[in-house]
């Protein structure tokens, strides 16, 4: 891993998640969510999940930062969910049901490290991960392990 050409990349998208444009601060929350392990991109995809100006850039990047179905990721937007007020709620909520909300494996995932977080010493991301517990505590996975029980009897 090159970490040079890493922080060259956080760097030329942070300088699109600054943008006038929407389109190009949501394609900077989509490229930082791949680099969110770094420190120089976490500010920035707190701010483009809060993103003041349109709530496209607040989908997107949360689903991104979620996708990477990692700590980092979830401690990224609940972060932001600390600070987030009632439309950017909704609009996380959306962002969480899509990002893990399909697999009950993802779900479950996501809602033990949640857990962790909420445990965590800083007050500011605890509370956000209790918000976050809550949203993932209402999903209802469409896809389940199967039993082997279960999946027995329907050839029998």
């Amino acid at each position: 891993m090159d970490s040079d050409l890493r922080r060259a990349a956080v760097a030329a998208l942070s300088e699109l998640g600054r943008s006038r444009d929407y389109r190009d601060r949501a394609d900077a929350g989509r490229g930082l969510a791949g680099l969110a392990e770094m420190p120089e991109a976490v500010g920035l995809l707190i701010e483009l999940v809060l993103d003041p100006d349109d709530t496209f850039v607040t989908r997107v990047t949360a689903e991104a930062v979620l996708r990477r179905r990692d700590r980092t990721g979830l401690a990224i937007v609940a972060s932001a969910l600390a600070d987030a007020d009632p439309n950017h709620l909704d609009w996380i909520h959306a962002a969480v049901a899509d990002a893990v909300g399909i697999l009950s494996s993802d779900r479950d995932h996501a809602l033990q490290v949640a857990e962790e977080l909420a445990a965590d010493g800083d007050d500011h991301i605890s509370r956000g991960a209790h918000q976050l517990l809550d949203m993932l505590a209402e999903l209802n996975p469409v896809l389940r392990p199967a039993s082997v029980n279960n999946a027995r009897d329907q050839y029998t």
